[in-house]
C-alpha cells in the first residue's frame, strides 16, 4: 500500500489526512469529549467541517453525499449516545445502497471494559447496520482503517462503514503515512454465455418487461438502460429509487413506478409479463411477494451483486457484473425492433397516461396533495433536485412527480425513514452550491429534523422546504383506517410553522387557500436562501391510495 510520507504526527492527524486522500470535501459532525483530539486537528487542516444539530442528521447528510456522488460521505461524532444516534442513518444507508463512512469517538482503551462515562461497545452496536465496523486500537492503523472503510462502503452493494476511534489512540503519535486513494478494481460485464441466454429469452418472450431498481439510477447505468431501450424497446417500470432512469424520449415505454401497494398500472404490466429483466433491483424496494405472484414467469437478475433468493424471487439467470457493461453487452445481443403495444397493453398505457395528468380535485378549503405535486412539477425543471421525506406525500410524489434525470428525485424506500428530507436536501445543496434544492416533507417528518435548518441558514444554503401539514401521522392513519376502520395514536399538534421557520432564520410562507397555491409556491421557489412553505393539506381521500391492493394486505 503506497503512503503519503510525513513526519511524526498524531493518529488524529493521520485519520484526517487519510480522509483528505479519499477526496472528502465535507465532514458532518458534532463534537464531544471523546473525539476532541480529532476535532482539534480540523482547526488547522482537513475537509470542511459542517457542525450539525443532531448526529442522526449528520449520518443522513453523509449518506446523501454517497447517493449523489457515488463516493462515501463522512460523519464524525463522539462516543456513547453520539455514536448510537448514528444507527438509523447507517441502517438507512446500508439498506438503500448509499455509501457512507461514520467515525465515532470511544473512551480510552483502559476504560473500554469499565462502566464509565459513555463507555459503549460501539463496534458491536454498529455492526448489524453496516458493512464494516472496526476500532482503531493502535495509532499506526488509523490510515488503514479509513481506506478499508471507504473500500467496503463502495463495494457492491454499497452501504455504511463505521470506525471507532478511542480518545487516547487519537492523541498517540505515529510515523505511518496516509494511504493514497485506492479505488476498487472495476467489474466487467457478466459472462458472455449468460448474456446470450438472457438475450434469447427476451427475444422469444411475448410480454417482456424491464423492472428498473435503485442500481439503474446510477448515471452510468441510466445511460446504458436508455441505449438498450432505444435499440430494443420493451415496456419498462421502475421502483421509487429507480426514478430518473427513463428519459423524456423514452416515456412511451414507461408505465410508471411501483412500490408499497400493488394497485398501479406498472403492477398490471408485471402481472402479464412472461419474462422480467430486473436491473439494479433489490427486493427491499418492492417485495417480490407483492408483484411476482400468480402465473410462472422467467426472472433475469442483472446487477453487480447476487440476487437475494426468496420464495417469490428465484431468477433463472443472474447476470452479475458491472451494470453498465452488462447492459451494453446485452444491448449488442438484442436485435433492433420497433415497439407496438397490443390492445391489453394499450389499455394499461391509457390508464398510465391518465395518471400523468389527472384532473385536479375539488377544493374543500384545504389543498389536495396532488395539487402540490402537479404544481411543483409545473414550476421545476429536470435538473431540480428534490428530496422526498417519508409520509403520505411520499406516495403522491412517487406516483405523480416525473423526473427524467438520475439521482434528482430522492426517496427512502428500504427503511422508509422519517426525517431524511431536510438533511438530504442540505447535502444536495452543498454538492450543487447556488442551485435551488427542494425538500418535500410532512409535518411529522419536518419536526424530526427541522433543527438542522439553523445549520442550513448558517451555511447559506439554497433550499425550499415544502411542508404538507395535516396535524397527524397520516401514512399510518390511512392504513389503520383500511385495516381497522379507525385510527390510534396518529394525531399531534404543531407550532406556527411560519414563525418557527423565521425563528431559525428562514423565510416563512403559508398557503392560505387553494387558489394561493401556485403563486405562493412560485414565490417560495424563486426566493433565494432557506424558505419554509406551510401548506394545509387535505388527506381525507388518502384511503384511496391503498385500495385495490393485494388480497389480505390489511389483515
Amino acid at each position: 500500500m503506497s503512503n503519503i510520507t510525513s513526519s511524526k504526527q498524531t493518529a488524529a492527524q493521520l485519520l484526517i489526512r487519510s480522509l483528505v486522500q479519499q477526496n472528502v470535501k465535507h465532514l458532518f459532525g458534532i463534537p464531544g469529549g471523546k473525539i476532541m483530539p480529532t476535532f482539534d486537528v480540523l482547526r488547522d487542516e482537513g475537509p470542511q467541517l459542517i457542525v450539525c444539530r443532531h448526529e442522526q442528521n449528520a449520518a443522513f447528510m453523509a449518506a446523501a453525499v454517497g447517493r449523489l456522488t457515488g463516493r462515501p460521505g463522512v460523519c464524525l461524532v463522539t462516543s456513547g449516545p453520539g455514536t448510537s444516534n448514528l444507527v438509523t442513518g447507517a441502517a438507512t444507508a446500508t439498506t438503500e445502497g448509499d455509501p457512507m463512512v461514520a467515525i465515532g469517538g470511544v473512551v480510552p482503551l483502559p476504560d473500554t471494559l469499565k462502566q464509565t462515562h459513555q463507555s459503549m461497545d460501539s463496534v458491536a452496536i454498529m455492526k448489524p447496520v453496516t458493512k464494516f465496523s472496526v476500532a482503531i486500537n493502535a495509532p499506526d492503523a488509523a490510515g488503514e482503517a479509513v481506506v478499508n472503510a471507504f473500500r467496503a462502503a463502495v463495494a457492491p452493494r454499497a452501504g455504511a462503514a463505521f470506525i471507532a476511534f478511542p480518545r487516547d489512540v487519537q492523541s498517540a503519535t505515529t510515523e505511518a503515512g496516509a494511504p493514497t486513494l485506492l479505488p476498487l478494481p472495476s467489474l466487467g460485464a457478466a459472462p458472455a454465455d449468460l448474456i446470450r441466454k438472457a438475450a434469447e429469452k427476451i427475444l422469444k418472450a411475448k410480454s417482456p418487461v424491464i423492472l428498473l431498481g435503485m442500481g439503474a439510477s446510477d448515471p452510468a447505468a441510466t445511460a446504458a438502460v436508455r441505449a438498450l431501450l432505444k435499440r430494443h424497446p420493451v415496456p419498462a417500470i421502475g421502483t421509487f429509487q429507480g426514478a430518473g432512469a427513463i428519459s423524456r424520449e423514452l416515456l412511451p415505454l414507461f408505465f410508471g413506478r411501483v412500490g408499497l401497494f400493488r394497485n398501479q398500472p406498472g403492477d398490471k404490466v408485471l402481472a402479464r409479463a412472461d419474462v422480467v429483466l430486473t436491473v439494479g433491483y433489490d427486493p427491499v424496494e418492492y417485495d417480490p411477494s407483492f408483484w411476482n405472484v400468480g402465473k410462472a414467469r422467467t426472472m433475469i437478475h442483472l446487477d453487480s451483486y447476487p440476487a437475494d433468493i426468496d420464495n417469490h424471487y428465484q431468477p433463472e439467470l443472474e447476470l452479475r457484473g458491472a451494470i453498465p457493461a452488462t447492459l451494453c453487452s446485452l444491448t449488442s445481443a438484442l436485435e433492433e425492433h420497433s415497439f407496438a403495444a397490443g390492445p391489453e397493453l394499450q389499455a394499461i398505457q391509457t390508464e398510465w397516461k391518465a395518471l400523468q395528468n389527472p384532473p385536479l380535485p375539488k377544493s374543500n378549503g384545504l389543498v389536495h396533495p396532488l395539487s402540490v405535486v402537479l404544481g411543483l412539477r409545473s414550476l421545476t425543471d429536470d435538473d431540480t433536485i428534490i428530496a422526498s421525506d417519508m409520509g403520505s406525500h411520499h406516495i403522491w410524489m412517487a406516483r405523480h412527480f416525473f423526473e427524467f434525470e438520475p439521482r434528482k428525485l430522492l426517496f427512502s424506500n428500504g427503511q422508509q425513514t422519517l426525517g431524511v428530507g431536510i438533511p438530504w436536501a442540505m447535502a444536495a445543496s452543498l454538492i450543487y452550491p447556488g442551485k435551488k434544492v427542494v425538500a418535500t416533507v410532512g409535518d411529522g417528518g419536518f419536526l424530526y429534523s427541522s433543527m438542522e435548518l439553523e445549520t442550513a441558514v448558517r451555511l447559506k444554503l439554497n433550499i425550499t422546504v415544502i411542508v404538507f401539514r395535516d396535524g397527524g401521522y397520516n401514512m399510518v392513519a390511512f392504513q389503520q383506517e383500511l385495516a381497522y376502520g379507525r385510527t390510534s395514536g396518529t394525531d399531534f399538534g404543531n407550532p406556527d410553522l411560519v414563525k418557527y421557520a423565521e425563528s431559525l432564520g428562514c423565510v416563512g410562507l403559508r398557503v392560505s387557500t387553494p387558489d394561493d397555491l401556485l403563486p405562493t409556491l412560485r414565490k417560495a421557489l424563486e426566493t433565494p436562501g432557506l424558505v419554509v412553505l406551510d401548506i394545509p393539506i387535505d388527506y381525507s381521500k388518502n384511503v384511496e391510495i391503498g385500495r385495490h391492493v393485494i388480497p389480505e394486505a390489511w389483515d
